[in-house]
C-alpha cells in the first residue's frame, strides 16, 4: 500500500521547533511546537511517521546541521534550504515563528525552495576551525591597532620604520609608563595581541598538517599550481566549497560564490549593476585576493616553481594559461577606463572559471585512469 507523503517545514530556534505539516491534499497546515531536545524530536517524528512517508526542511541558520543529522538518523528525508533563496512576497511586513514554518511547508510542497549541500561532520569541522582562524586573525589585527593607537595618544610614535618588523617590536617592549595604571594597560594590550598571534601561528601549522593529509593533499596541491594561491587560500577554498563536481558548470560556482552582477534590466535595456555578493563570502574573498596578482605579468617565481613541482602536467599548463589569460584580461580593463577594483572583480570570476575546469576535470580524468 502507497503511504501519503507528509511535507514538514521547521522554524528552529535554540529552543523550541515550529513544525508546519501538510499532507498532499490538504488546503490548511497543522501547526505544532515542540522543544528542541533530541527525545522530544523523535517522539514526535516517530508518532508522525505512522501516517505517511515524512519529507522535512529547514532554513539555513545559526543552528547548522545538526537537526539535519537527528532527522536523517530517524529515517526522514531532510532538507536544508538556502533563506536568501526563499521566496518573499512584496510587502511582507509581519514574521513570527508560526508564519515562517507555514510558509516553509507550503512553498515545500510546491517545490519553490533551493536546497543547500549538508557537510559530513568531519567537513564542517575543517570548516569551523579554518574560520576560527579567521577569527584569530581579526583578531590580532585589532589588538595591533589598539595598542599602536594607545601608544600614540601618550605620544610613543614609532618613526624609525615600518610597524611590526624585528625592530619595531624591540621598539614596544622598551616603552614602558611610571604610571601603574597605564603601565597596566600597556602590558594588557602587549601580551593579548602576543597571545593572539601565537594561537593564529600555531593553527596555521594544523591547517599546514590537514592540507598534507587526506582527502586534502591531492586537490589542495592541485590549487596550489594557481598564482595567488597557496596552502592557506588553497584550504580555506577546500573547507568552504568540498566538492567542485557539485556545481555543473562554472557560472554555477561563480553564482555560489556572489562573484556575478547584479542585473536590473526591462525591455530592450539591460543594465548591470556591481557584483550580488551572495553566497560563500569566505572564498569570494581568497579569490578576489588572489585576482589581484594577475595585474603584473605572467612569469615563473621561485616559490611558484616549488608548488608546482611534483603536480599533475595538465594542471601545471592550465595554470600557466590563467596566468596568461588573466594578466590580459586585467590590462585590457583597465585601458577601458575600467576602475581597478572592477578590473579585479571580473579577473577573479574568470579565475574561478578556471580553477573550477581544473578541479573538475583532472579530478575525472584521474578517476577515469
Amino acid at each position: 500500500m502507497k503511504q501519503d507523503t507528509i511535507y514538514v517545514g521547521i522554524d528552529d530556534s535554540k529552543r523550541k521547533l515550529v513544525i508546519g505539516t501538510l499532507e498532499p491534499d490538504d488546503a490548511q497546515p497543522l501547526v505544532r511546537t515542540i522543544a528542541n531536545e533530541p527525545r522530544a524530536i523523535r517522539r514526535f517524528i516517530q508518532r508522525l511517521k505512522r501516517q505517511g512517508l515524512l519529507r522535512a526542511c529547514y532554513e539555513a541558520g545559526p543552528s547548522g546541521y545538526d537537526l539535519h543529522r537527528q532527522l536523517t538518523a530517524l529515517g526522514v528525508a531532510c532538507q536544508v534550504v538556502a533563506p536568501s533563496l526563499t521566496p518573499r512576497r512584496p510587502g511582507e511586513r509581519i514574521k513570527t515563528d508560526r508564519r515562517d514554518a507555514l510558509k516553509l511547508v507550503h512553498l515545500f510542497r510546491a517545490g519553490e525552495l533551493s536546497p543547500i549541500r549538508v557537510p559530513d561532520e568531519a567537513e564542517e569541522a575543517v570548516r569551523d576551525f579554518v574560520r576560527c582562524r579567521g577569527n584569530t586573525q581579526k583578531e590580532a589585527l585589532r589588538w595591533r591597532q589598539r595598542l599602536v593607537k594607545f601608544l600614540d595618544r601618550h605620544g610613543r610614535v614609532y618613526r624609525e620604520g615600518s610597524h611590526w618588523t624585528q625592530a619595531h617590536w624591540r621598539w614596544l617592549h622598551a616603552q614602558d609608563f611610571t604610571q601603574p595604571t597605564l603601565q597596566f594597560t600597556l602590558d594588557t594590550y602587549r601580551f593579548t595581541l602576543e597571545q593572539a598571534l601565537l594561537r593564529q601561528a600555531e593553527m596555521e601549522r594544523e591547517i599546514g598538517a590537514l592540507a598534507q593529509s587526506e582527502p586534502y593533499k591531492e586537490p589542495v596541491g592541485w590549487l596550489r599550481c594557481f598564482r595567488g594561491i597557496d596552502t592557506l587560500s588553497a584550504m580555506i577554498l577546500m573547507a568552504e566549497i568540498q566538492d567542485f563536481k557539485r556545481f555543473p558548470t562554472a557560472p554555477d560556482l561563480m553564482g555560489y560564490l556572489g562573484l556575478v552582477p547584479s542585473e536590473h534590466s526591462t525591455g530592450e535595456r539591460v543594465r548591470r549593476g556591481p557584483l550580488t555578493k551572495t553566497g560563500n563570502g569566505h572564498a569570494r574573498r581568497i579569490l578576489i585576493e588572489a585576482a589581484w596578482h594577475y595585474q603584473h605579468r605572467a612569469r615563473l617565481s621561485k616559490s611558484l616553481a616549488a608548488r608546482t613541482k611534483g603536480q599533475p602536467p595538465e594542471v601545471v599548463a592550465h595554470a600557466w594559461k590563467t596566468q596568461v589569460r588573466l594578466h590580459r584580461r586585467h590590462y585590457r580593463l583597465l585601458a577601458r577606463g575600467k576602475r581597478p577594483s572592477v578590473a579585479v572583480a571580473a579577473v577573479a570570476r574568470e579565475l574561478t572559471g578556471f580553477i573550477w575546469a581544473a578541479m573538475t576535470q583532472t579530478a575525472c580524468a584521474r578517476k577515469a585512469a
